[in-house]
């Protein structure tokens, strides 16, 4: 089906085009005619199914002409609030709409020049979008449309009392659309709060990964886990390789010693500075890092195509990290791999991972790695009976149809 057939503006449409896509997913066939009503809306997807089209494409239509701002779109991270304004303005390239973004991290003076210019979209974090409410640079008494991002990862954040805050200021006679990736009972409750009969489109089930991902967990002994790692990346051959740490402490000391292993390496966590960050994602983006080393803020909705491998350096503590991390690979139908290094200690957080995602994740063994002798190597470790290596496939450098550059 082509995007003309759901009510979109002709300039929308050709927008849309031009960036390269001819057909809506199926959360875009779902959400278009909701929003295009007016109509209230949840929505749930897996990673990677064009969701931010999903609802930027119908608000560009129903906004249609330069006026005043009113749509806000809040988003969990600086980076997520940067990503969604580009794709405003890349697929309203072909209308007279106005879009800027308000984040923390840079000064506010060219935030205070779009604003006094004249918005019509505004993508923002919660923080400093207080900011320019508090200190009177912005108000949002003619918003209309409030679109919440990402809203499990606002609650992760803390960020859900702000985010009350900023709506409480925003009339109620409003259309809002709210996505999130998982719905727990805070949710539900802001849900609740926010919403006006909405309507849930839900696509996939939420504790899936991509079909398209192939998993696998490699045991090892903690003080071999990096060593682990770089026979890895040797012997894979990848396009562009994810690694997640837990804390940002760990992601700068695997950074340091892959760059010592001459890895062209870019590191993205919160105690970088802004400039620091977009340039480590850009640089991902455009092939001049092979590798880039993330805590888990790289693991929600960010928009980067050709991953062809995730490592877990570190198992998530959270099952539902699983997922949004390995789906930062496999995106829009693509293959990709996901590998994550296990230590003893983390075996009890593997085990949640595999009760969350219904599967049971393959142990493998890199062939011809000087392996310490680890009690996971047991026959009846990790697995309640089952054998944890023994049985399972062999890593033998197999290309998985990737060339490394």
């Amino acid at each position: 089906m082509s995007f003309n057939n759901f009510g979109l503006s002709p300039e929308v449409v050709r927008g849309t085009q031009a960036m390269g896509f001819t057909e809506p997913t199926p959360i875009q066939l779902r959400a278009f005619p909701i929003i295009l009503e007016g109509r209230d809306l949840i929505g749930t997807a897996q990673t990677g199914t064009g969701k931010t089209a999903a609802f930027a494409l119908p608000i560009l239509t129903l906004l249609a002409k330069h006026g005043a701002f009113r749509c806000l779109v809040i988003e969990p991270t600086r980076e997520l609030a940067a990503q969604v304004e580009t794709a405003f303005r890349d697929y309203g390239r072909f209308t007279d709409l106005r879009v800027t973004v308000v984040h923390g991290g840079v000064g506010y003076g060219k935030q205070r020049e779009d604003i006094k210019h004249g918005m019509d979209v505004v993508t923002a974090t919660p923080g400093r979008l207080l900011d320019h409410l508090e200190q009177g640079t912005m108000n949002l008494r003619q918003v209309n449309i409030l679109v919440l991002d990402e809203v499990d990862r606002m609650l992760d954040m803390g960020f859900l009392p702000d985010v009350r805050r900023i709506v409480k200021q925003i009339s109620t006679d409003r259309q809002t659309l709210l996505f999130s990736a998982t719905l727990p009972p805070e949710i539900e409750r802001l849900a609740a709060w926010v919403l006006r009969e909405p309507e849930l489109v839900e696509i996939g089930v939420r504790r899936s990964p991509a079909e398209t991902v192939t998993h696998a967990v490699y045991p090892v002994a903690g003080e071999q886990k990096f060593d682990l790692l770089m026979a890895l990346l040797e012997r894979t051959n990848y396009d562009s390789a994810l690694i997640f740490s837990r804390t940002k402490h760990g992601a700068d000391r695997i950074a340091h010693k892959l760059k010592q292993g001459n890895h062209s390496v870019a590191v993205l966590h919160s105690n970088r500075t802004q400039r620091e960050r977009i340039e480590a994602l850009d640089g991902f983006k455009s092939g001049k890092y092979e590798v880039m080393v993330a805590t888990d803020i790289a693991a929600r909705g960010l928009d980067i195509a050709g991953v062809s491998h995730v490592i877990n350096y570190d198992v998530p503590e959270h099952p539902e990290d699983y997922v949004h991390r390995i789906g930062r690979t496999g995106r829009a139908q693509n293959v990709g791999d996901a590998f994550t290094l296990m230590n003893g200690e983390e075996v009890a957080a593997l085990q949640a991972i595999e009760r969350f995602i219904g599967r049971k994740i393959p142990r493998l063994k890199l062939e011809n790695f000087p392996y310490m002798y680890t009690v996971l190597f047991e026959p009846e470790s990790a697995s309640g009976g089952k054998r944890a290596i023994g049985g399972g496939r062999t890593h033998r450098g197999y290309s998985f149809g990737r060339r490394k550059r």
